[in-house]
């Protein structure tokens, strides 16, 4: 039991001044667009990776699912060790991590190397999207944290965007090749890492007899990453009812069954299920989940839509999802300076889920030969009802939880988005394979062309192998079926709308920490060099949080 300290408690420190909290912000921002930026280069610039190092179809979606896997399902691990140790060191772990993966994909000889340097990668990612939401947490009292959620998507959505037209670019020239696509967020990643080391002062937790459950994390990960596994390989591997399917998701369903059963026993869960319950927690999930589904899900197959639907270069396709972007970070910094001023978050969650379910609607009806400006005009509603709900769910649980649970709650928002982005990818993606093979099958029927001697065209989206009347059924094909994914996303979007119609009116707090949480808000509390501290107690198993007995 350590001596008693002079404390200051998080709810009575003040406010970190504007100019403090940019220096501070500014490493962060750049350590998240990078992580973010890692996601989305390789887009374009995959088929060429995987011919170069003579992969496999398998081979090819195992370079985006190995990231998303691994990222994932750590997402609630960091945001857990967030509560019990210092975040800056935390940060600049997933940092470090992140930068070796990188480097090691860009150095890969083979797919499998590949694989195996992007499931690295992902952990670093997974804890950077997640500590990053977490320091911003600690630092800003929720009703100020509304016009810094501003600059958040708008670095969310430049990533988002920018990377796909980034990796088009980056392949397109000869003197640079694939393997910047990895190298390119070193650079960017390790300036982030000095700038967090100057800026970015957070005291460090000392906890006694705190236990991290290892048990509970490691079945969390096992049951997410069976999930996932299944759903990458689903309708492509094997059927969706089959011996396979049966086995994983029984597998995913014991394991995750078991989860829930540690983490309602033990002293310090991953992810708690006390908050989990919450109603403004369990709701932000269930609409993060369906945000997160129609988001990824649908955005994905957009520059597909552009590159096979329309004919349009890698980097043309990129250019064509600006208005996307400039919905989301338009609406992220408007929305965020309107929340700081009023105070009120539901409002402006409510109407964004209904204007993303109309951005969806209008995108259901596309075709190969719709009007690139509805198309953007689509787009554009679209990115503004992200900007209005992503950030905005998890500031809406942070504003409910006390500081020392600020981890757990934004990691499990984060984690369930993160999920259902993949799932989303996934079943879209099997929606519009099934679709795009029907037609294609018909469509040469009908063109009196043997489906057997047209080249696979079916399964083959290197168009240039094909002969011209194919390739345009093809591109007909691709065009005609995106719009039928967008209108299940839109189905999927509305299940967030209700879920947002049904949060809590609430005022945010202008405090980092509950009042009536201030005896033991110290455990998280975060300091600027110059600035007010905001420091961490040191809590004995006997004391209490002011230091007597």
């Amino acid at each position: 039991m350590s001596a008693p300290t002079m404390t200051t408690t998080a709810s009575d420190a003040e406010p970190m001044s504007h100019r403090r909290t940019l220096e501070a912000l500014s490493g962060l921002l750049l350590v998240l667009f990078v992580a973010m930026l890692s996601s989305t280069v390789v887009s374009t610039a995959l088929p060429q990776i995987i011919g170069a190092l003579n992969g496999s179809q398998t081979q090819y979606t195992w370079v985006v699912t190995a990231t998303l896997l691994t990222a994932t399902a750590t997402t609630p691990i960091w945001g857990k060790l967030a509560d019990l140790f210092n975040k800056k060191t935390l940060v600049q772990t997933a940092i470090v991590i992140f930068v070796l993966g990188s480097v090691v994909a860009g150095l890969s000889q083979n797919a499998g190397q590949l694989i195996a340097a992007r499931a690295f990668q992902g952990i670093g990612v997974g804890g950077l999207q997640a500590l990053v939401q977490v320091v911003i947490a600690a630092m800003i009292p929720p009703r100020e944290r509304g016009r810094y959620n501003g600059y958040l998507g708008g670095v969310m959505a430049l990533a988002t965007v920018g990377g796909p037209l980034l990796g088009g670019v980056i392949v397109d020239t000869s003197w640079l090749g694939w393997r910047w696509c990895f190298f390119v967020g070193v650079p960017v990643a390790i300036i982030a890492l000095l700038v967090l080391q100057a800026t970015l002062h957070l005291v460090t937790i000392r906890r006694e007899n705190v236990r991290i459950d290892y048990l509970g994390a490691g079945l969390i990960a096992a049951g997410v990453s069976v999930l996932l596994v299944w759903i990458s390989f689903v309708d492509r591997s094997f059927a969706w009812i089959s011996w396979q399917t049966g086995a994983m998701v029984g597998v995913s369903v014991v394991l995750l069954g078991l989860a829930v059963l540690v983490e309602a026993r033990t002293a310090e869960p991953v992810v708690p299920l006390k908050i989990v319950r919450e109603r403004t927690t369990a709701l932000a999930i269930i609409a993060s989940l369906a945000v997160g589904m129609a988001m990824f899900g649908g955005a994905v197959f957009l520059g597909q839509y552009f590159q096979i639907g329309r004919g349009y270069s890698p980097t043309e396709a990129g250019l064509l999802t600006i208005p996307m972007m400039v919905g989301v970070l338009g609406a992220s910094i408007v929305v965020g300076r309107l929340i700081t001023r009023t105070g009120r978050i539901k409002p402006y969650i409510v109407v964004g889920s209904v204007i993303l379910v109309g951005g969806f609607l209008m995108l259901g009806v596309i075709d190969h030969r719709t009007s690139l400006v509805f198309v953007s005009a689509a787009m554009f509603l679209v990115g503004v009802g992200v900007g209005m709900t992503m950030q905005n769910l998890v500031l809406a649980v942070q504003n409910t939880v006390a500081l020392r649970d600020i981890g757990a709650a934004s990691s499990s928002v984060a984690f369930f988005r993160s999920l259902g982005g993949t799932i989303g990818v996934s079943v879209l993606g099997a929606v519009l394979a099934r679709r795009v093979s029907d037609q294609i099958t018909s469509d040469l029927t009908a063109a009196g062309i043997p489906a057997s001697g047209s080249g696979d065209a079916g399964g083959s989206l290197n168009l240039s192998g094909l002969p011209d009347v194919v390739q345009h059924i093809v591109r007909d094909a691709y065009g005609d079926a995106t719009g039928h994914i967008f209108v299940i996303s839109a189905a999927i979007a509305v299940v967030g709308v209700i879920a947002a119609l049904l949060l809590r009116p609430v005022t945010l707090r202008t405090s980092l920490d509950l009042p009536d949480a201030a005896t033991t808000a110290a455990t998280g509390a975060a300091a600027v060099d110059g600035a007010p501290a905001v420091v961490d107690r040191e809590v004995g198993p006997e004391r209490t949080a002011s230091g007597h007995r």
